[in-house]
C-alpha cells in the first residue's frame, strides 16, 4: 500500500503499528451504503414508487418492517418515536404499510401491504444487480470474501437478539464469536 494511505507508528506500549489515514472504515461503509441507497432510490422511481423519499427508505430498510412495534422500529432506525410515527403516518396514507392491533395484547404493529412488499422486491433486485456489478469489478472471489467478512463483523457488533436471529437464519457461520461471547470473555479477564 502507498505511504499516503498507510504509515508505521509506535503505540503507547512501543509496539510497531500500522495506521491508516482517513477515510476510516465507518466512512467507507457509509459511502458504500449511500451508493446503494442512491441505486435503490433510482430503482424505486423507475418502478413508479415516486412518492417515496429518502426518509421513507429509512423505515423501509432491511429487515422488512412487517409485524414490528413502532417503538422497536424507531429504536432500530435510531429515530425518535415521534419522527417514526410521522413517517409511518405518511407511509400508511401512501399505502405502503398498515398498522393493526395485535390480538393477544392489543398493541399496534406495523405490517407491509402488497405495495410495501413490492418496494422490497424492487430494493432486492437493485441490490442483486449492484452486487453483480461490484463482483464483476473486483472479482467474484474477493466480493464473496468481502460479504462474508461484513456478515462476521455485523454479527459481532449486533445486539444479542439480532445475533441469535442472524445465526438461526444461517447468516453467521458456527464458531464465529458474537458480541455476547466477546463480552463474557472480557468480564472473565
Amino acid at each position: 500500500m502507498s505511504s499516503a494511505r498507510k504509515s508505521r507508528t509506535r503505540s503507547a506500549t512501543g509496539e510497531a503499528t500500522t495506521t491508516r489515514k482517513p477515510p476510516f472504515v465507518g466512512a467507507l461503509l457509509r459511502m458504500a451504503y449511500q451508493a446503494a441507497r442512491r441505486r435503490q432510490f433510482r430503482a424505486h422511481i423507475e418502478r413508479g414508487f415516486n412518492d417515496l423519499t429518502q426518509a421513507h427508505l429509512n423505515v423501509l430498510a432491511y429487515p422488512p418492517p412487517d409485524g414490528i412495534r413502532p417503538t422497536d422500529l424507531a429504536e432500530r432506525t435510531y429515530m425518535t418515536k415521534q419522527a417514526m410515527n410521522y413517517l409511518l403516518i405518511q407511509l400508511e396514507s401512501l399505502g405502503y404499510i398498515e398498522r393493526r392491533a395485535e390480538k393477544a395484547r392489543g398493541r399496534r404493529l406495523v405490517f407491509l401491504t402488497r405495495r410495501g412488499w413490492q418496494v422490497f422486491e424492487t430494493q432486492w433486485a437493485s441490490m442483486q444487480q449492484l452486487e453483480a456489478e461490484w463482483a464483476a469489478i473486483v472479482g467474484q472471489s474477493r466480493f464473496d470474501e468481502f460479504t462474508r467478512t461484513l456478515r462476521q463483523l455485523v454479527a459481532i457488533e449486533s445486539p444479542p437478539s439480532d445475533q441469535s436471529r442472524a445465526r438461526s437464519a444461517g447468516l453467521v457461520p458456527p464458531g464465529i464469536p458474537t458480541s455476547a461471547a466477546r463480552n463474557a470473555r472480557t468480564k472473565r479477564a
